[in-house]
């Protein structure tokens, strides 16, 4: 089973606020995040993958480029990793 980390200790990690990772989400630039349910409540899970792509988001970020640019970009470059 791989390591998954919640929405506090990713924000941590990442150094991306809590709302600003569940507003990433909301904008469909973070996709896939897993819930884990505890009674009525859905509590969100991130994967090491995800996070590596935060990150690369937040650095992108930091150089200028847009939420968009900056998503699209990270994705891209995760993708040529995979290969």
């Amino acid at each position: 089973m791989k390591k998954t980390y919640s929405i506090g200790d990713t924000a941590k990690i990442t150094r991306i606020t809590e709302k600003q990772l569940r507003h990433w989400e909301e904008q469909i630039y973070l996709s896939d995040i897993e819930r884990t349910i505890c009674g009525e409540r859905a509590y969100r899970r991130y994967s090491e993958d995800q996070i590596k792509l935060i990150s690369k988001m937040k650095e992108y970020l930091d150089m200028g480029f847009t939420l968009s640019a900056a998503s699209k970009k990270a994705l891209e470059k995760q993708a040529e990793e995979v290969k």
